[in-house]
Order: structure tokens, then C-alpha cells, then sequence
């Protein structure tokens, strides 16, 4: 079977099948796009550009769909104050939450709830709510699950992470540094192109009309497995090993030869590769020159800098490797704990915070504005018969 999109001929064979999908376009993306040379593109702006904004001024561009002037961006910023903090209702719902499930369960809760509490069954007013109060939902979700007492009261004046950071009880940490490094975070997690597994589970979901709310619950749980939002995780524990392995004052010479031989071994290097990109993901770019700059002394950014230098190097051999340079995941978690924030169980959380917000603008899209205003279908691809 054979189809061509634009200059594109794609054809589906047998080995097409049970690949995930990978590859093949099944709609569009009016928010972001990735490019194999460039990285990430927020409508038209390279994400090494954007990760410099305001919060507020990357929303607006996803949300409208353009830049926005200073003027239009404060006024969209205060609408989204308007629609004010949680219900006292939905607070002490996320307050009653078991503890022992993981935070991403409790997150998926939450906005289950949210739903009942704030939802009004309207995906643009229901996406610019979520928007408005999702960093209140997940400073919640957080200090609940880690018992650090009582959320402070928003104050958005302070400005979009900014006010999260101050929600946030992070016992000991250093709220300057703490908070530009949320800010960062949240800057390069927003969006990903329209195919990712969790972008497109919360779009499926909602397009047999779930609301916004159950929908992103979906999203979220595609977020919380191994393979897509917790890699964070996986990367921080591989960079502790190494300086297990080797010590703080681990050299380039002693991490080639720990990732020579853990290759040997056949075992998995972690941090390297993208489906997409051939390039150092500019992401990862922009948290390293920030860890650079801030903590160049912690010993886990030393032993993340010299895998971002030798590891290329040796996984360049492989000529079955497509793309030996770092992903973002690859420092991020190493830079949230060296910010005041060794709490890996909070990551996806935290890049669940910053995606929820794409999500939803695409979730608006496919709904109300995709096949000019009718909405894309019910996801129901074709599966062939094979019997076991």
C-alpha cells in the first residue's frame, strides 16, 4: 500500500508494521515541529531563542500562534490571572491523596478532579484554565506527596514560574537558583511536535470528545513510563553510577573507558540518541552552558560534562548509530539536583507541568479549529488480522 504526502511517498509493508507508528504523518502540528539539524522550533523560533523568553511570552506564541508584543502579552497574562487560584474544594481532594502511589499517579488524579471542580466542559476555556493553574496543581501534588507541608498561596504577580518556585517547599534550596532553573525547565518542555507518545495519547483521547482535563490524565500516564518522561530519571542514576564508579574526580579518560567497557558488556548507555535529531539536542545545549554557569563545581554536572564530551566520541564507532550526541535528558535531572532539587520522583512531574500546556493548546486545535472548525476524527487506525 502506498501513499504520498506533499513530495513524500510512503508505502506500508510488512515491515512497516508494529513500529510504533514511526515515521508516518497522521495530521498536523500548528505549535512546534523538530527539526534532525535545527532541534525544536516553537512556531517558527528556534528553542535556543525561546529558552531565553518569559514563560508567559513562549505560551502566548503556542497559545496565539504568533508573537506577541509586550502589551499583548501582559494582557494575556492577566486573563489568566483572572481565573484565580484552586478551589478550596479541589485542594483538600489532592490533600486526601494515598501518599505511596507514585507523583505522576496523584498528578493524573489531580487532574481527574480538576475536572469536577473547575471544569467547564469548554476545551478553550477549560486549556486556558489549565494554563492559569497547573503550577498551583502540581506545587500541590508535590508538597502533599513529600510532605512538605501546606502550599503557600499563589502570588502571580511575581510571574509565571516564578510564582511556582515560590509554592514549591523544597526543603534547603536555593530559590535564585532553584528558580532559573524551573524556569528554564519549563521553557524547553512546553512542546514537541504532535507524534510524541504523550501529546498524541491526550489528542486521541479527547477526540472521541473526552474533555480537556480526562484527557491530559491520559497524557500524563503515557508520560510517567520509562521510555518517554521518566528517561530524566534513568539519565541521573547513570551519571551517579559513573561517579560511583569512578569518584568525583573522575577525568574524560575515565569515563571513556567506563562507557568502553560498559558497551562491551552490552549494557545501555543513557543520555545519547534521538529519534529525530542528528544533532546535540539544543536543549540540552542551553541546560549545559546554565550548568556551566552555575554549579561548575557539583560533581555530578563534572561527571555530565565529560560524558557530553567522550561520549559522542566512542558511540560514533558504532556506524548502527545514527545520533551519538546527548538528549536533554541527559542533564537535565543532573541539573535540577544540583539546583537544590535531588528529588527524582519529582522530574516527570515537573516536565509534566511544562508539557500539559502543549498538550492542551493541540487538544484546542484538533477540537475546535482542525478540517476547518469540524475537528479531526476519532483516532481509529486500521489493524490487520495475524493470528498467533
Amino acid at each position: 500500500m502506498r501513499y504520498c504526502v506533499g513530495n513524500v511517498l510512503f508505502e506500508i509493508t510488512e515491515d512497516t508494521l508494529e513500529t510504533g507508528m514511526r515515521g508516518y504523518p497522521v495530521g498536523y502540528c500548528p505549535t512546534s515541529k523538530v527539526d534532525p539539524e535545527k532541534g525544536l522550533i516553537y512556531v517558527g523560533y528556534p528553542v535556543s531563542e525561546v529558552a531565553f523568553w518569559a514563560p508567559i511570552e513562549a505560551i502566548y506564541l503556542l497559545y496565539h500562534g504568533k508573537k506577541g508584543s509586550a502589551q499583548e502579552v501582559t494582557s494575556f497574562y492577566r486573563d489568566l490571572v483572572k481565573r484565580g487560584s484552586l478551589s478550596d474544594e479541589l485542594i483538600a481532594a489532592i490533600r486526601k491523596l494515598p501518599k505511596k502511589a507514585h507523583p505522576m499517579r496523584l498528578f493524573s488524579m489531580a487532574l481527574l478532579m480538576m475536572e469536577t471542580f473547575e471544569g467547564k466542559k469548554d476545551y478553550r476555556e477549560d486549556c486556558l484554565t489549565l494554563i492559569a493553574k497547573v503550577p498551583q496543581l502540581v506545587a500541590e501534588v508535590i508538597n502533599h506527596h513529600a510532605g512538605w507541608g501546606d502550599t503557600p498561596k499563589p502570588q502571580p504577580q511575581l510571574g509565571y514560574m516564578e510564582n511556582f518556585t515560590h509554592m514549591l517547599n523544597v526543603p534547603d534550596a536555593n530559590k535564585q537558583h532553584l528558580g532559573e532553573v524551573l524556569r528554564l525547565f519549563n521553557l524547553l518542555h512546553y512542546d514537541h511536535g504532535g507524534g510524541n507518545l504523550s501529546t498524541f495519547t491526550g489528542k486521541a483521547v479527547a477526540s472521541g470528545l473526552e474533555d480537556l482535563f480526562g484527557s491530559l490524565a491520559a497524557a500524563m500516564c503515557a508520560l510517567a513510563g520509562p521510555r518517554h518522561g521518566r528517561a530524566n530519571q534513568d539519565c541521573l542514576a547513570f551519571v551517579q553510577e559513573v561517579q560511583h564508579k569512578l569518584g568525583e574526580n573522575a577525568d574524560e579518560k575515565g569515563v571513556e573507558q567506563f562507557l568502553r567497557d560498559r558497551l562491551a558488556a552490552h549494557q545501555l548507555v543513557f543520555g545519547f540518541g534521538h529519534a529525530v535529531l542528528r544533532v546535540e539536542d539544543p536543549r540540552a545545549t542551553v541546560f549545559y552552558q546554565m550548568a556551566e554557569r552555575l554549579f561548575p563545581d557539583h560533581p555530578f554536572v563534572k561527571t555530565a560534562l565529560h560524558l557530553r564530551k567522550v561520549g559522542p566520541l566512542v558511540l560514533k564507532e558504532n556506524p548502527k548509530i545514527s545520533n551519538p550526541y546527548p538528549n536533554v535528558d541527559a542533564i537535565s535531572g543532573t541539573i535540577l539536583t544540583a539546583a537544590g532539587l535531588p528529588y527524582p520522583d519529582y522530574f516527570t512531574l515537573l516536565f509534566g507541568l511544562s508539557r500539559c500546556v502543549g498538550i492542551a493548546i493541540q487538544i484546542v486545535y484538533e477540537r475546535l479549529e482542525a478540517r476547518g472548525g469540524k475537528g479531526t476524527p476519532i483516532i481509529r487506525p486500521k489493524y490487520l488480522f495475524k493470528p498467533r
